[in-house]
């Protein structure tokens, strides 16, 4: 074996004069190697993670210092590299309905030809907050705004979407988990800590807050079944969508078949910068994570509703039962809420779904 003179990063030899991101995860020798011990991040001195099972033989020890292990895995991990080549596909605009109480929010194509079911991915147009502009529909109990503000805009969403201004609305304090809750009954708060809801309860909406992250909701049209779900990276990473639907079918009976889903609006492609932690989690779980990843300048750009479809057809669904309804939440500021848009000070979009009462 011969003596290495390269840093390490994410399962990948990588030479000392390629150290600009993310070009650098481009191997220019042939050979794979891990350190002993906890890996770390040569630019960054961070502990890694995700790194696969390995058939390994030992290496000599590099001029870097460590003693290395000779990967056996380097054809299938080298795919994983994401490629300059790929143009960032375009966000199609969102289509919105605005409703008689004012309120805009985006209806899913199609989905009007079930009519027990209620739904919608709100935005911020047609609210009574002023916490974050002028007559913003916020969502979300931020530090910014009141609790009265926030109640009226979520009595004024279940208006537009069901007719009823009292129609309940369950959610779930967000954690970035891949944890999914029953809903049963009307609760005054949160159903618990966790990152999406199911529910067959008539007369009740379920829903998760986003304003960034990619909202998903499905529903079940044999069984009258509907999930919301809340992906952002690290949900996603943990497969929230994947798992809520096995939680269907387990809990009330779904089958893939039946199920139909929309993913809506977050922050696109065009728009969401990760750093090097995003690439290797997700290359640690997805055999498609390159297929995920775009090269813009030295950064890297996730698209993360294109993950979400990935996930939705793992579980089952027909690749014609996933409508993709579009909206970057970055490039729409004055359609939704963004909170890289707005330096982390933004209010809350709320999507939810629900089975007529």
């Amino acid at each position: 074996m011969e003596k290495l003179s390269n840093h390490f990063y994410g399962g990948y030899v990588l030479s000392n004069n390629k150290q600009r991101l993310p070009r650098s995860y481009r191997p220019s020798k042939v050979g794979i190697f891990l350190f002993e011990g906890p890996p770390r991040d040569p630019l960054h001195q961070s502990p890694l993670s995700g790194i696969p099972p390995i058939n390994a033989s030992r290496a000599g020890p590099s001029e870097d210092g460590p003693i290395c292990l000779l990967i056996d895995r380097m054809a299938s991990m080298a795919s994983d590299i994401p490629s300059s080549d790929k143009k960032v596909p375009k966000t199609k605009a969102a289509v919105t309905t605005r409703a008689e109480n004012g309120v805009e929010f985006v209806h899913v194509p199609g989905w009007e030809k079930l009519p027990w079911l209620w739904h919608g991915f709100s935005t911020r147009v047609g609210g009574v907050s002023s916490a974050y502009g002028h007559d913003d529909l916020n969502l979300g109990l931020t530090a910014d705004d009141t609790r009265e503000n926030v109640t009226r805009n979520r009595e004024l969403l279940a208006e537009a979407v069901t007719g009823a201004a009292g129609t309940p609305i369950a959610t779930v304090r967000q954690v970035h988990s891949d944890v999914v809750a029953l809903a049963t009954e009307v609760a005054p708060g949160p159903v618990c800590e966790g990152d999406g809801l199911i529910t067959d309860r008539t007369g009740l909406l379920v829903g998760v807050l986003t304003a960034d992250c990619t909202p998903v909701l499905v529903a079940d049209t044999k069984r009258k079944v509907v999930a919301a779900f809340h992906a952002g990276w690290r949900g996603t990473v943990k497969r929230i969508v994947e798992n809520g639907i096995g939680r269907m079918q387990l809990e009330l009976g779904s089958q893939p078949k039946d199920l139909v889903a929309a993913i809506g609006p977050g922050i696109g492609p065009c728009c969401y910068e990760v750093d090097e932690e995003v690439f290797s989690e997700f290359g640690s779980q997805f055999g498609y994570a390159r297929d995920l990843f775009y090269e813009v300048g030295a950064r890297m750009h996730l698209d993360v509703a294109e993950a979400n479809r990935r996930q939705l057809l793992d579980a089952g669904l027909g690749t014609g039962n996933i409508e993709m309804v579009g909206g970057c939440t970055k490039c729409q500021p004055g359609l939704f809420f963004s909170h890289r848009g707005e330096n982390g000070r933004a209010g809350r979009m709320l999507n939810v779904i629900g089975v007529r009462g």
